[in-house]
This record gives C-alpha cells, structure tokens and sequence, in this order.
C-alpha cells in the first residue's frame, strides 16, 4: 500500500500532515506538487475521489486567483484545472491519497478517514 501526500514543505499543515502519517508508522511517497506539478489527468483524478469541484480545491486566497479573475462564474471546470496546472500554488494542500480515496489535511487529523 502506497500512500502519496501532494506535500508543500513551507506549508505548516502540510508538514503536520507528513509528521501525523509519521506517527502513524506510514512513510508516504511525497510528491512536492509546486514542483511535480500535476496534470489535467491528475486533477480530475484528484478531484473525483474527493468530490470537489475544482473551485472547491483551489486557494481562493491566494493573489493569482484574484489576478486572473477565477471567481468569475463563468468559467469552465477545464478553465480552473488549467489555472491549477499554470499557478499550481492554487491547489489546496496538503492532499494524501490512499487506496482510491483522498483527503485534504485542513485539519491534518481529517487523512486519517482514509488510512
């Protein structure tokens, strides 16, 4: 069983999250996601085991969705994918993924649904 935790390691509860698999004896396959960016593929992987819609997992603080106009309506879930992939610091962190199902880590005690 592999586990994979899509890891921001400036993130505070990205590094709770890996300390918390830690703990729990799991060394997680890290995939440093502002790095190893994912793709359009990916994503929609991603968001179906959690069942968001790409809004859902996109940073709504962050300045490049204010920038780019990403709340606007309008815009297709293939717009925000694409937005994620160009500005991959849109994409809510930390995620782990388990056996088919996904979690985000906000707060890191909500992966252990899925481990």
């Amino acid at each position: 069983m592999t586990i994979t935790l899509y890891h921001n390691p400036r993130c505070s509860k990205s590094r709770q999250t890996l300390a918390l698999l830690e703990e729990q004896g799991i060394a997680p396959s890290i995939r440093e996601y502002l790095i190893d960016v994912p793709n359009a593929d990916e994503l929609r992987e991603i968001l179906n085991m959690l069942g968001f819609s790409p809004r859902d997992l996109m940073r709504k603080k962050e300045s490049e969705y204010k920038e780019n106009n990403l709340g606007n309506v309008s815009l297709s879930d293939d717009d925000l994918i694409e937005a994620m992939i160009n500005f991959p610091k849109l994409i809510e962190r930390p995620i782990v993924i388990n056996n088919g199902k996904a979690a985000i880590g906000r707060p890191p005690e909500a992966i252990l649904e899925i481990i």
